[in-house]
């Protein structure tokens, strides 16, 4: 079992992951489904709930169809190297999700603010990640990196925002 961590602390993962059509009748409770089962799931609409389960480069025109369907949306991160996730989560918030967001996959908690910052909601940590960064280490992470390289996400300015603005006023200094 995964550790689910929102801004708050740990949480409990109330969906069960549906892979596949067939298993969509054995899974009570709300569900995480990919894509290529929403439809299904959707069809059936026997869980209460339902979340949608998409990669870090799936189009937001490929999603945007699911909002008022969807209660969660987790995006899979294939490396805490690869941060098109971050991307496409505030992306989803331009465009009007108002659900829970989650990051699935192996992120590491220096991440933690900025996938917040983004829009994120929780990070569903792997085990052998938990294992390595418990959490307390997540929470620790949250208040402790401030900084973000991205400009547009969080309410302060980007490391590269405030360099840029070091420097101008440095040019700009008559002394």
């Amino acid at each position: 079992m995964s550790l689910l961590v929102g801004n708050e602390g740990a949480r409990a993962d109330l969906y069960t992951p549906v892979d596949d059509v067939a298993a969509l009748s054995l899974a009570d409770g709300p569900i995480l489904v990919p894509l290529t089962v929403i439809d299904a799931a959707l069809a059936d609409r026997r869980n209460e709930r339902l979340g949608l389960l998409v990669a870090n480069d799936t189009p937001i025109t490929a999603i945007e169809p699911f909002f008022g369907s969807v209660d969660l949306i987790a995006v899979t991160f294939p490396s805490f190297s690869d941060g098109r996730g971050l991307s496409l989560a505030k992306r989803l918030r331009r465009a009007g999700f108002a659900g829970t967001l989650r990051v699935r996959g192996p992120i590491v908690a220096d991440q933690f603010a900025e996938a917040l910052a983004c829009g994120f909601d929780e990070v569903e940590v792997p085990d052998a990640m938990a294992a390595r960064q418990p959490l307390d280490q997540w929470l620790g992470a949250k208040d402790i990196v401030r900084d973000h390289y991205q400009s547009g996400y969080g309410e302060t300015e980007s490391i590269l925002q405030k360099r840029l603005a070091a420097r101008q006023g440095a040019g700009s200094d008559p002394a």
